[in-house]
């Protein structure tokens, strides 16, 4: 059974207590290993090497910084199957699908490492003959990276990448649910080479993640997490007015005209459902169908539900996996019993299964209104309801009609359709004809109460820097 230690300044370092985190396997529900929870001092110890290592990680030329990133995300591959195993067991993923986040989150390092010779200032036209303005781009310091526990491998280095790159160092606590596959990533940090303080990873509970995100060093908290998290990250910043960047909640409409292609749509919407048992910020959370070809889709939706089974990953890679923990599903199953109340026809799913795990079926709800509690709350699980429309107005209207905007999609053949949802969805994206996938050269940024500031690509990167203006007179 592992228990892991805390991984600062380079070294995994005692905690100096017995409190410890408890990790289950989502598909047995049985423990699965332990890390070390920190204490306030070790906490402010994580930060203090991240400070001190800051400063000479800020002084190196960027494209030394670049080819120290080329070399962890080699590590990163050369662990990728360690990685793999402990992020399977401790998430309910397949082996292969946890592999292959580490590897993704791989990839993602490499992407950043380019913007080495690519971080650019501006030269400003000045009003005056004899003067030169400059605006410089420079990193933050020290950013607290707070890691979900539903893709943590890919999170955690989405995150890290580009902060890293800037001049940044990073204190991450992970998720307490799926904490043992970030010691993997350190020790593939430590494989490639990393300074000393750059990457620190520290396990802990709520009230040591406000001393972490507390602390006078620490320029940045970064969030992929419920609003009800954001909410306490904002507060946070108060103490140093740190630079927010924030994914929050999340509830994908899908919109089906009458011209879609109905197949093509509902094997897409239903890989989007199921993938990870739903748990994904950008899932299809509520799907809106054209009166015309309304019951077409919805018996489309209903065949390919119920034709999804659920099941322990580690036996059958072809099973959806399950939930991450018992709270979790009881509050899918809940929100299901009330959507019935009030109206929705369960058409496959809704029960809860008998046996070990965290598992819920496949549940598909018809009958659905827009001021439904099912539609307007964000479900993270694999729970979907269909409602119909007459028009696209009708359908931007009830897509709009939300408290999140992360992300969005469209089904359509129609171009002045896909241009008029384009220029009017209330949304960070737009997915034409296919599911949301996040492409890391893109910019992957929510409206709304889905959160502030983004990840990915230039934009993301430019996250983590800062601007000086310089204003020469000659």
């Amino acid at each position: 059974m592992r228990n892991e230690k805390n991984f600062i300044d380079g070294h995994f370092v005692d905690a100096g207590s017995d409190a410890g985190i408890h990790v289950t396997d989502p598909a047995t529900g049985q423990h699965a290993g332990s890390v070390d929870a920190a204490s306030d001092t070790q906490v402010r110890q994580a930060v203090q090497a991240a400070a001190q290592a800051q400063r000479m990680w800020a002084r190196l030329p960027a494209i030394e910084r670049g080819n120290q990133l080329r070399r962890f995300a080699d590590a990163i591959e050369r662990h990728a199957h360690i990685v793999g195993h402990t992020l399977a067991m401790e998430s309910g993923k397949s082996v292969a699908d946890a592999t292959g986040e580490a590897i993704y989150g791989a990839e993602i390092v490499r992407y950043h490492a380019e913007w080495a010779r690519r971080i650019e200032g501006e030269v400003i036209p000045s009003d005056n003959t004899d003067e030169t303005i400059l605006l410089q781009r420079e990193p933050l310091g020290v950013v607290a990276c707070l890691i979900p526990f539903n893709y943590p491998v890919y999170t955690l280095l989405r995150k890290i990448a580009p902060a890293l790159i800037a001049g940044n160092t990073v204190v991450v606590r992970p998720s307490n649910h799926t904490p043992l596959s970030a010691y993997d990533i350190a020790r593939a940090a430590q494989d490639a080479g990393m300074p000393a303080g750059t990457i620190n990873i520290v396990a802990m509970e709520h009230e040591q993640a406000e001393v972490l995100c507390t602390q006078p060093d620490v320029a940045m908290i970064t969030l992929t997490g419920s609003v009800r998290a954001g909410r306490a990250v904002l507060d946070y910043c108060k103490a140093n007015i740190a630079k927010p960047s924030l994914e929050l909640g999340g509830k994908t409409p899908a919109i089906i005209e009458a011209d879609a292609d109905l197949e093509r749509a509902a094997d897409a919407i239903v890989v989007s459902k199921t993938t990870h048992c739903g748990q994904l910020c950008t899932a299809i959370e509520r799907v809106y169908v054209h009166e015309s070809v309304h019951g077409d889709f919805l018996a489309l939706l209903k065949a390919k539900f119920a034709a999804i089974r659920i099941g322990n990953r580690a036996e059958d890679a072809r099973y959806m996996g399950p939930l991450v923990s018992a709270p979790a599903r009881d509050g899918i199953h809940a929100k299901v019993l009330r959507a019935v109340a009030e109206g929705a026809v369960v058409e496959t799913g809704g029960t809860l299964p008998e046996g070990p795990g965290y598992f819920y079926p496949p549940t598909l709800l018809s009958g659905c209104r827009q001021d439904m509690e099912i539609v307007q709350e964000e479900i993270f699980g694999p729970v979907l309801p269909v409602l119909r429309y007459a028009s696209l107005d009708d359908a931007l209207r009830m897509a709009n009609d939300h408290q999140f905007g992360l992300s969005s999609v469209l089904y359509t053949e129609n171009y002045r359709a896909a241009l008029r949802v384009a220029n009017h969805i209330e949304a960070g994206e737009l997915y034409v004809n296919r599911t949301p996938a996040d492409p890391y050269q893109g910019f992957h940024a929510g409206w709304k109460r889905s959160g502030l500031g983004g990840d990915d690509g230039k934009h993301g990167m430019l996250e983590f820097t800062q601007t000086r203006l310089v204003v020469m007179k000659h």
